[in-house]
């Protein structure tokens, strides 16, 4: 080192390694016990997607709750159905189940899937992939996703859930069928009624979530379209 070099400095932060940064060159940032590179998205991001512009923390965790409201039926179904947990209780008159019971295992685990899979539509409305077509899509990657596209379905969804399931799960409760005729079929009892309303209950959710986390999408995206709109507009009287 000649006596006109510089000397390099020397920062050291608090129970942390000397980092050497000569003059004029890059900044190095260390995170103390941490490393020095940049960590990716975490698991959430990757599973639901980044989060769009202006979505307050509410709608984000309202949207997660309605993609969780038909897990625990699915379970339920696979668990009784396909592995013959005991979570049903057998006819009094000692009949076996109804014929599909355990004859077409592929379609509880299909109906299962899919309910799941429209639940997790909701998670769209307060994420980016919601409003712009995934890249992966054809014709379609990058594009804007238009308002009504999103919500005609959406409000379509949210009022069928909020008709059928709320009352379904009222009338079965009370020892009604869903036809409105007294007996409900195979009524659980006991310990296994308990698992069978947690597990149905909470269907009666979907509907209103799916409802509420709409109109936020609707009233967002309308906004942001305005102000971008009065951005564009030009100027009053400027050159």
């Amino acid at each position: 080192m000649t006596a006109t070099e510089p000397r390099p400095r020397t920062r050291r932060k608090p129970g942390g390694p000397t980092v050497r940064r000569k003059q004029g060159g890059p900044t190095v940032r260390r995170k103390q016990g941490g490393p020095t590179t940049g960590r990716g998205p975490g698991f959430a991001v990757r599973l639901h997607g980044r989060t769009a512009e202006g979505v307050p923390r509410w709608a984000v965790r309202a949207a997660y709750a309605t993609s969780l409201t038909v897990l625990p039926a699915g379970l339920w179904r696979v668990l009784s159905v396909d592995f013959r947990v005991p979570l049903m209780e057998a006819p009094s008159d000692g009949r076996p189940p109804p014929a599909w019971f355990g004859g077409e295992w592929w379609y509880v685990i299909a109906l299962s899937v899919v309910s799941e899979a429209l639940a997790f539509l909701a998670v769209g409305l307060v994420s980016q992939w919601g409003e712009t077509w995934p890249r992966w899509v054809p014709r379609l990657g990058g594009r804007r996703i238009p308002v009504l596209a999103a919500v005609v379905p959406a409000g379509l969804g949210a009022a069928a859930n909020t008709l059928l399931w709320p009352y379904a799960m009222t009338m079965i409760s009370l020892g009604y069928k869903i036809d409105g005729t007294v007996g409900a079929a195979s009524r659980p009892h006991g310990w296994r009624a308990l698992v069978f309303y947690t597990a149905y209950w909470p269907l009666a959710a979907w509907g209103p979530l799916l409802a509420v986390l709409t109109v936020h999408y609707y009233r967002r995206r309308r906004a942001a379209e305005a102000a971008g709109t009065a951005r564009r507009a030009p100027v009053p009287g400027g050159a």
